[in-house]
């Protein structure tokens, strides 16, 4: 590419953080070109279990996860992408588990008012063939929860934006410089008047001294994929525990997870030690996805440990059971998150500049929602 193009506004990252943003842009009437260094992505946004999990959140965010889910079905129909509206069973096996789910369906009217509610162990055994009967005593069935692939989805997702919103998708060309009106990148130079950072886990690349002030952090996390499942075996509902309940700001008011978790704190202290909770869910193609780990630091080792697997297995086989439990893939994943609880990172470096990052594990549930508030306010 020679010479200067143009556009309206310029995104720099193919995730799906950059990805909402150029949407919510281009639905603004800009003309919208977004940056990715690599040819396609390959970040956490492909190494999640593509779960859109609005019942992780509590209610100050609840609404904008709604609104991010509105958003992903009209980009997977248009897309013609695979998707499942499966829901999600939160189990419990324990009266502790089981107290802090009936005081959150107590307490979350938000949720309830989209469907949440109790089940009696029977009525999660006619839902799930999946789930283990041994202690069974409910689950929290939440029905809003939506299983892509994100291999797929978020390949997808980049195609619609340009065809339907006419983005300018610009793949391997990574962003030397940011000297407004002027964006230097390996693929040439633009002329835009405005930019967003959706930098990742890149966060050293581009404004390094706002990511330092703000404490930002990697959190390394280990997952697995079976082999396809026997027989068109389906699933059904994403499945999660006890273990669950810990990891997510959704059940953090309740009164009854301090006994919740000192029992873990006792009984499987190295789970907590490692950020293990054991989420279930399945891909287009029959595969489950199995995981997973949390650690927390800005640099990381790039190797995975046999322990963090063989744990999720065990706690995984203490309330559910596959037909087929061969595992096919390993990976790690790594994504930008922030310290004491904070939800996303939107700062301003510059005049126009608008760097846009650390929205943790909730990317794939919460970055079409955000973007939208963004550049409305903008």
């Amino acid at each position: 590419m020679t010479g200067e193009r143009q556009a309206d506004l310029a995104v720099v990252g193919g995730g799906i953080v950059g990805l909402a943003h150029a949407l919510a842009a281009a639905r603004t009437g800009r003309r919208v070109v977004l940056f990715e260094r690599d040819e396609h992505a390959v970040g956490a946004s492909i190494r999640n279990f593509g779960l859109l999990w609005p019942i992780g959140q509590p209610a100050p965010t609840y609404d904008r996860a709604m609104r991010s889910r509105e958003i992903w079905l009209d980009l997977l129909k248009r897309g013609g992408a695979w998707y499942a509206e499966s829901g999600s069973l939160h189990l419990a096996h324990h009266a502790d588990e089981q107290a802090v789910l009936e005081e959150y369906v107590a307490t979350a009217a938000h949720a309830v008012e989209n469907g949440v509610r109790m089940l009696t162990a029977a009525e999660v055994l006619e839902r799930s063939d999946t789930v283990r009967p041994d202690n069974l005593r409910g689950a929290l069935w939440s029905p809003t929860e939506i299983n892509v692939d994100p291999r797929q989805a978020i390949p997808t997702v980049a195609r619609v934006l340009a065809e339907d919103f006419g983005v300018e998708m610009v793949f391997g060309a990574a962003v030397r410089e940011i000297n407004l009106p002027t964006v230097r990148t390996t693929a040439g130079d633009w002329r835009v008047e405005q930019v967003v950072v959706c930098s990742g886990n890149e966060f050293q690349q581009l404004y390094p001294d706002e990511f330092d002030a703000a404490g930002i952090r990697r959190c390394k996390l280990q997952m697995m994929r079976t082999v396809p499942q026997p027989g068109g075996w389906a699933l059904g509902p994403t499945l999660c525990a006890g273990l669950t309940l810990l990891h997510y700001r959704s059940f953090s008011h309740c009164a009854d997870l301090p006994a919740l978790r000192a029992r873990f704190e006792a009984e499987l202290p190295e789970y907590l030690a490692a950020g293990i909770h054991v989420l279930v869910s399945q891909t287009m193609s029959g595969e489950v996805t199995l995981g997973d780990s949390h650690e927390y630091g800005l640099t990381h080792n790039p190797f995975q440990h046999d322990r963090i697997d063989d744990a999720v297995f065990e706690y995984f086989s203490r309330f559910a059971a596959l037909p087929r439990m061969e595992i096919a893939e390993r990976w790690h994943g790594i994504y930008p998150s922030l310290p004491d609880g904070a939800t996303e990172l939107v700062v301003r470096p510059e005049p126009n500049v608008l760097i846009v990052n650390g929205l943790g594990g909730a990317g794939m549930t919460m970055s079409f929602g955000l973007a939208e508030e963004v550049i409305a306010a903008w």
